[in-house]
């Protein structure tokens, strides 16, 4: 009896998240590495990761909590905010997301946990839906062509800017022009992104600006920040008179009933598409939009879906003019964004579908008659609205009364906007009902208002809305494709929600072994928070003394990063990964001008550095230089020494990625950081692969100044099928005054308030961080030690086991890799023509989402397994590789050629199968189901190879015609 009772203290831990995060057993670890020839964890990081660098756990990380515990904790912490209904606008609403939509998308791990869409056969899914998302942007917009989305509203304001600059025919104009009522986060992100380009921004009126300058570029706010509508078609004529292009940021769901900005002329039209479903969760995710003209599409930012053929001649969707993106065309890329939002992009698309064109129109019509029935009432009462024509939001004029009425509506649970000393903002949003109107007159007039909404309503009836100009009424049909036609009842549009994510693989259905990429587990108790009322439904600009919970949060995840990086602060606000490393050139840049040594414009980048870093680095007007590697993968030292002192004069920073993008831990880092410090320059470590060093080295205590963290890599939040992403910035101490700020809700920081932002909301997407406190929370330090020892055990034991049949590139001194591995193709490739897109394609007949193909190194293929993966997956993935390696000594012993080979012909499709005549050189079963276990569980790609090339030479980004289906 005693014995039992003694033991009852193990019940503690009874659902330790520890072991369920890391995927292989204590005892399988201890096979994997005796096939490494060593004895424990600890032996493999003496082999791996260099002596100089390597630290013990952290202190502050705190003991592993158990599920129960840590979402426990986060509730309470939550529980702090106070979620009124936010009436503020500035483009972020209250919305009603579908609960169809919401459970089977949004909280799916089959839409959450897929990968970007650059392996199209097995994606065709979720490029479905964004080729959905770009066919509802191009009819709202009244433009030829858009995006699959941007990072936010904020973001795609900039992008618009440099657009106009590289496509503007006026290219002696240095001036982009910004109407005053744009949203001022809008404004400060074009301010950001133009003072390292020398863009002189001007903001004022339009109008008048428009005859002072020589300009390339208007943007304006359609309806601006204040609720007014205007017609911007004649100062459209003068910019293009002028030979400059004119933008709008339009409201996706005015634009319902507003004539299109295409239709008035526009060149590029963007905004954010959260009202249409999607949480606003302190600030995101969600998506943005972007369309312009189709003469323009080569410059277009971010990703575009196209429509292509596969190998039967069957329409086949893909990513479009991928030699745009900056992973190929580095500093001469349109931007370093490489992360849209796709998971946020879909749902907004899907809110479309579900409500169609009618039941848009019908949510449309009903928040802009109770705008004018709230204006209406209060015309009559005396009170003065600023602008004869609104959507949904008015501003009020006052006076002295404008605090009082504040107050009073926010006793009555309702945030308003302030916009000056007089003036009140007032946005009606999907969820507006009759009795909040009641409210609100009740807030700004007083208890005896005595006005009556159905005496107001049948009054607006009989004369007529003109809160919106006749001229500007949209007068033809929107979305009159099938697809937003016919998934309107909860059956056909589960049904159709499933149909697509059937053809997708995610991590639901198997290993994603992208190297670089870090495609771990994205548990379920981490991902449950995103949804709770405390997080999705609070405004990023209500009052900061509302949002306690947030904030508590927020300052426990930046303690909890600064003790893993060994940083002094940390910036949250960049949005994606790509965005941080923006924020932190920025912050370097800043700096140097703060010393005096603003000349300094040089950037070393090896060329075993992650893809983004040389866009990033021209988007901060930096030169990049780049430092050679050597044979076995390490930055050359000597290059970069002479390279760092012929330049020392002019040397800005090195941007290094550690462990580098070949794989290995380079001993000589921290003497790469000190030629450079000793140099003047800063040292930007891109954080691309920290999942190798956390708790087990630290950035700050390498040599780096700053560094990104891609919380959707490292630290779990999923990676969406393309997004959403976090990308927070670590800093050294001499950095902190150049981080960004925020003009409507000032980030904590008292030396960087004039500084501008760098995303559209003061935290970046917030919800979303719940995630990866939950996650450190539950592994605590010891956890994340364990997590990091065992993802470079697994990328070991796949390079010891695959070593003998494919060569591995890059390996460190002692013969060990070290999160990833890098397996080299072309020796095949040369011997018998078979590519590293043939092992790719080959590898989805065997359910597996091939690893990242042709980057670092053209012609190869990067694995990551990561920690959260089984040894018996990871065999299976090694059966594979190694069963494609006999095919293709079969292509190479001459018993298929390579062109009727299994390997050329992948994926098979059950279209192959049902061939009536089957004249390959190689079985159905071969082909089909080449290893045992597909017999149990197969996943179908549901094209056959895409035509890429087909796809770029035809470029078309609608939604496909029905016939061209059948």
């Amino acid at each position: 009896m005693s014995e039992q009772l003694s033991s009852l203290h193990t019940l503690e831990h009874h659902d330790a998240f520890i072991e369920r995060h890391i995927g292989p057993s204590p005892e399988e670890q201890q096979d994997m590495l005796s096939a490494l020839g060593l004895e424990s964890l600890d032996s493999l990081i003496e082999e791996t990761v260099p002596a100089t660098i390597r630290t013990d756990i952290p202190k502050g990380l705190g003991q592993p909590q158990t599920e129960v515990e840590a979402l426990t904790r986060l509730k309470s912490i939550m529980g702090q905010n106070q979620i009124k209904r936010s009436m503020i606008g500035m483009g972020f609403t209250d919305v009603i997301v579908p609960n169809v939509i919401l459970r089977n998308v949004l909280e799916n791990p089959g839409w959450y946990t897929a990968y970007t869409p650059y392996q199209p056969e097995i994606s065709q899914g979720r490029l479905e839906g964004l080729l959905t998302f770009q066919q509802m942007i191009m009819d709202l917009t009244g433009l030829e062509l858009a995006n699959a989305s941007l990072l936010d509203e904020a973001t795609a304001a900039a992008e618009a800017m440099t657009l106009c600059k590289r496509m503007s025919k006026a290219k002696k104009a240095n001036t982009f022009i910004v109407d005053e009522h744009l949203h001022p986060q809008n404004i400060s992100v074009i301010l950001t992104r133009a003072a390292p380009l020398g863009i002189n921004v001007v903001i004022g009126d339009v109008a008048q600006l428009m005859d002072k300058h020589d300009y390339f570029g208007v943007v304006v706010q359609y309806p601006n920040t204040t609720g007014n509508i205007i017609d911007h078609t004649d100062l459209i004529k003068k910019a293009h008179a002028q030979k400059a292009l004119f933008c709008a940021a339009a409201d996706i769901m005015a634009l319902v009933l507003l004539k299109s900005p295409g239709e008035l002329g526009a060149d590029v039209v963007f905004g954010s598409s959260q009202r249409f479903g999607v949480p606003m969760g302190y600030g995101g995710p969600s998506a943005a939009y972007f369309a312009t003209r189709d003469e323009f599409k080569r410059s277009v930012p971010g990703r575009i879906i196209g429509v292509s053929v596969d190998s039967r001649g069957k329409p086949a969707l893909r990513m479009a003019m991928q030699t745009r993106e900056q992973h190929i065309r580095r500093e001469k890329a349109m931007s370093n964004i490489c992360t849209a939002q796709a998971l946020l992009a879909n749902m907004a698309a899907f809110y479309a579908v579900y409500h169609g064109p009618q039941g848009l129109t019908i949510i449309a019509e009903r928040i802009h008659r109770l705008t004018d029935i709230f204006a209406r009432g209060l015309i009559q009462k005396g009170i003065r609205i600023t602008h004869e024509h609104w959507f949904d939001t008015l501003t009020l004029e006052l006076g002295d009364q404008r605090d009082e009425a504040f107050a009073r509506a926010a006793a009555m649970g309702i945030n308003l906007r302030k916009l000056d000393q007089t003036k009140l903002g007032i946005t009606c949003d999907e969820r507006t009902t009759r009795a909040e109107i009641n409210t609100l007159w009740t807030a700004i007039l007083g208890e005896d208002h005595g006005l009556e909404i159905d005496v107001l309503d049948q009054a607006l009836l009989a004369d007529g809305s003109t809160s919106i100009p006749a001229t500007l009424r949209r007068d033809h049909a929107i979305l009159t494709h099938p697809v937003f036609n016919t998934h309107h009842s909860e059956t056909e549009m589960l049904r159709y929600l499933k149909r697509l994510e059937n053809k997708d693989i995610s991590l639901a259905h198997s290993m994603i072994a992208l190297g670089s990429c870090t495609m771990k587990l994205n548990a379920t108790a981490e991902m449950i928070p995103v949804t709770w009322p405390e997080l999705s439904n609070m405004h990023p600009f209500a009052p900061i003394e509302q949002a306690k919970g947030y904030q508590q949060m927020i300052d426990e995840l930046d303690q909890m990063l600064r003790a893993i990086t060994g940083f002094d602060a940390i910036c949250m606000q960049p949005n994606s990964g790509a965005q941080g490393e923006y924020a932190g050139l920025l912050a370097i840049r800043n700096y140097l001008r703060s010393q005096g040594q603003g000349h300094r414009n040089i950037c070393l980048i090896p060329t075993s550095a992650h893809g983004t870093n040389p866009a990033t680095a021209a988007m901060v007007d930096m030169q990049v230089l780049l430092v050679d590697c050597d044979k076995k993968g390490n930055v050359d030292v000597n290059d970069l020494r002479e390279k760092a002192l012929a330049h020392k004069d002019d040397l800005a920073c090195l941007m290094i990625t550690y462990p580098s993008t070949h794989g290995v831990f380079e001993e000589e880092i921290k003497e790469i950081c000190q030629i450079i410090h000793d140099c003047g320059g800063q040292v930007y470590m891109d954080g691309a692969n920290l999942n190798a060093q956390v708790c087990v080295s630290q950035p700050a205590e390498i040599g780096a100044d700053v560094s990104h963290m891609n919380l959707h890599k490292t630290f779990c939040i999923p990676h969406g099928g393309g997004g959403p992403g976090m990308g927070p910035i670590g800093v050294k101490a001499h950095l902190v005054p150049h981080l960004a700020n925020h003009p409507v809700i000032a980030v904590n920081n008292d030396d960087n308030v004039t500084n501008t932002a760098v995303s559209a909301a003061p935290w970046g997407s917030a919800s979303i961080l719940a995630i990866s406190w939950v996650y450190i929370a539950l592994m605590g330090g010891r956890g994340l030690r364990q997590a990091t020892e065992v993802a470079i055990l697994n990328a070991n034991y796949i390079a010891e086991r695959l070593s003998a049949h494919y060569p591995v590139l890059y390996t460190g001194v002692k013969g060990r890799v070290a999160h990833e591995c890098i397996i080299d193709i072309r020796p095949l490739k040369e011997k018998t023509g078979i590519t590293e897109e043939d092992v790719a394609k080959r590898l989805m007949d065997f359910g597996f989402h091939a690893p990242t193909m042709s980057f670092p190194v053209p012609g190869t293929l990067m694995i990551e397994p990561t920690e959260s993966e089984p040894k018996a997956e990871l065999d299976r993935f090694i059966e594979a590789m190694i069963t494609i390696r006999e095919e293709i000594s079969a292509v190479e012993a001459g018993t298929w050629a390579a062109e009727e080979s299994p390997l050329r012909n992948a994926p098979h499709t059950q279209a192959d199968l049902m061939d009536a005549e089957w004249n390959r050189p190689y079985t159905r079963e071969k082909g089909a189901f080449p290893a045992h276990w597909l017999k149990e569980a197969k996943i179908w790609p549901s094209v056959n190879r895409v035509d890429n090339v087909y796809g770029d030479r035809n470029l078309f980004c609608a939604c496909i015609p029905v016939e061209d289906y059948r």
